[in-house]
């Protein structure tokens, strides 16, 4: 990862005094660089990110098309963001302390992104060295402007691809002026809403077991095969058609095709969803655990659960059911 360009502005609603930065990071300290690069790919490979696009009257874009091209300074807009939240955040109910990241940046892949990060400050307790009456005396103070741990989640940041505009976010509703607000999409970008990978992974995975308990067909199969399925669509082409998917899941089992599709229209997802390749890459996706009710837990590879020469359930005369696990080699203990 390449940081081209990173400032940070204090929106301190303890003091109330808001701290706006004349200059960027010296991103030439380890610990500065290694602050914001985490936080940043952090960001950039969250599986929770939100994909929006922006209003055709957005001002929010109008203003990043104008950076990107060379007719705004970076500081001049990264100020003008951060006044922007300290208006907003002022009429908040319980307006929170909060420090604005805002970053030019290349990912890993070479990317080019611009990103705002709100890192709320969080009070913390930390030891004091003072000298009374000649003697030193450690004491316990109070801080709170702490800033996030670069392993900690952020929950609301923006993040705009350069070459495409395209919108990656996360936010969390506030209570400002008495109303519930994204300050993030509805404030700040200005975009239409839409829903993460994760939440269409989570969606289907959760409406194909609910079908086949429904039916009484094995669940840990039916949801092994829907892993396989998103995980093959999402490497041909970065995008997820939920509708699409019950010809496979679902391929001998008409009955169960019609009661997914149903479901579906419940959801109300959308026709089409694009996903990065790096989020079936998660274990939660590529792998299937599943937990008995005698406490064992056994991990597989989604796509052995169809493959009966290394993994067959066998349906007891006794209602019961039995797990086979083949042709293993060698087991190794963890």
């Amino acid at each position: 990862m390449k940081i081209n360009h990173a400032i940070l502005h204090i929106l301190d609603f303890e003091s109330a005094v808001n701290v706006m930065s004349a200059r960027e990071l010296d991103l030439d300290t380890r610990a500065v660089r290694s602050f914001v690069t985490s936080h940043l790919r952090r960001a950039r490979v969250s599986p929770d990110n939100r994909r929006g696009s922006f209003a055709e009257d957005s001002a929010f874009a109008e203003e990043v098309k104008a950076y990107l091209f060379g007719d705004r300074e970076f500081v001049d807009l990264s100020c003008q963001i951060a006044e922007f939240f300290a208006g907003e955040l002022t009429r908040a109910d319980k307006a929170e302390s909060t420090d604005i990241l805002v970053a030019d940046f290349d990912d890993d892949d070479d990317v080019r992104w611009f990103a705002v990060l709100l890192m709320g400050s969080r009070m913390a307790f930390m030891h004091e060295v003072a000298r009374e009456g000649g003697e030193v005396r450690n004491d316990i103070a109070r801080h709170y402007a702490i800033l996030p741990s670069p392993s900690q989640k952020i929950t609301s940041y923006a993040l705009v691809r350069a070459s495409s505009m395209e919108i990656f976010y996360q936010d969390k509703k506030r209570k400002i002026a008495g109303t519930d607000t994204m300050i993030i999409p509805d404030g700040l970008l200005q975009c239409a809403t839409g829903v993460s990978g994760k939440e269409v992974i989570d969606t289907v995975t959760r409406i194909v077991a609910e079908v086949a308990e429904e039916h009484g067909a094995n669940s840990a199969v039916a949801l092994a095969r829907a892993k396989e399925v998103v995980a093959e669509r999402v490497e041909e082409d970065e995008e997820i058609a939920p509708w699409d998917l019950a010809d496979e899941i679902f391929e001998d089992e008409p009955a169960m095709r019609e009661r997914f599709a149903a479901e579906m229209r419940e959801e109300q997802l959308p026709e089409r969803v694009p996903v990065e390749r790096a989020q079936v890459e998660r274990a939660a996706v590529r792998n299937h655990k599943i937990r008995t009710d005698t406490g064992i837990e056994i991990t597989f590879p989604a796509e052995m659960l169809r493959n009966t020469e290394y993994v067959q359930f066998v349906n007891e005369p006794n209602g019961l059911i039995s797990i086979e696990l083949k042709n293993i080699g060698s087991i190794e203990n963890r």
